[in-house]
């Protein structure tokens, strides 16, 4: 199978994950049954991702490693891992294992058959969490995402905003109940405190008027240049 004959690229941003990521693609490729491609993104050539990865390719060619160059943090290696995804499905899911991937076919499907972003929730009823302290994995339509562009650089952002975006074009977002575990093994390198503001900017963003992704992209973009007049562009 080509990359260009998958209908789903898995985007995995890592950083000096080494053998734990092992256990995360076992896990993918043990799971999901549709044609897939699988994209390991980290920020520098030394990552120690890199070799694990390196080698796992050998037996499995449906995974590669990508060096982000769009800066460091996990929302400049997810953007730049979904820019560079081959299939019309995107899903981003952690390297600490987090996220079930029994899901991954099952949530394709669903934006398969016209939904802008699917979630695997622990908040939805059946949902469960067990430790960590919030969403990680979310998946998208693509072409939907390179209408409205993605603006965040910060954390985990790019989930809230995309969601956001979708909401504010009355585009449907499904969600499917999971049970989240934290991670068994290694350090987290999320910081949560530090992300919440730009998170609450995106929620205030998804609620107003319906919008098409040419104002979407307009309002983000007067936002972001300091140009707004009065109240806040995600505010309207």
């Amino acid at each position: 199978m080509t990359a260009s004959e998958a209908r789903v690229s898995i985007v995995i941003p890592a950083r000096n994950e080494g053998e734990h990521i092992r256990t995360v693609l076992d896990r993918i490729f043990e799971s999901v049954r549709l044609p897939c491609e699988v994209l390991v993104v980290v920020d520098r050539e030394d990552d120690t991702t890199i070799p694990v990865i390196t080698e796992y390719a050998l037996k499995e060619p449906r995974v590669r490693y990508l060096v982000n160059s769009y800066g460091p943090g996990p929302a400049n290696a997810i953007r730049f891992g979904i820019e560079t995804a081959a299939a019309p499905v995107a899903v981003v899911t952690m390297a600490d294992g987090c996220d079930d991937a029994r899901q991954i076919d099952d949530l394709v499907r669903l934006v398969e058959r016209g939904v802008a972003v699917a979630a695997a929730s622990r908040y939805v009823a059946g949902g469960q969490q067990v430790g960590g302290p919030y969403l990680k994995g979310l998946m998208y339509s693509t072409d939907f995402i390179r209408q409205v562009g993605i603006d965040s650089r910060d954390g985990f952002e790019i989930g809230i905003e995309l969601t956001a975006k979708a909401k504010r074009m009355r585009l449907p977002v499904a969600e499917l109940p999971t049970i989240w575990l934290d991670r068994q093994a290694g350090m987290s390198n999320f910081r949560v405190a530090q992300w919440i503001p730009k998170y609450l900017r995106w929620y205030r963003f998804a609620f107003g008027p319906r919008l098409t992704a040419a104002e979407v992209r307009a309002r983000v973009a007067e936002h972001s240049s300091g140009q707004a007049p009065g109240t806040p562009p995600e505010e309207r």
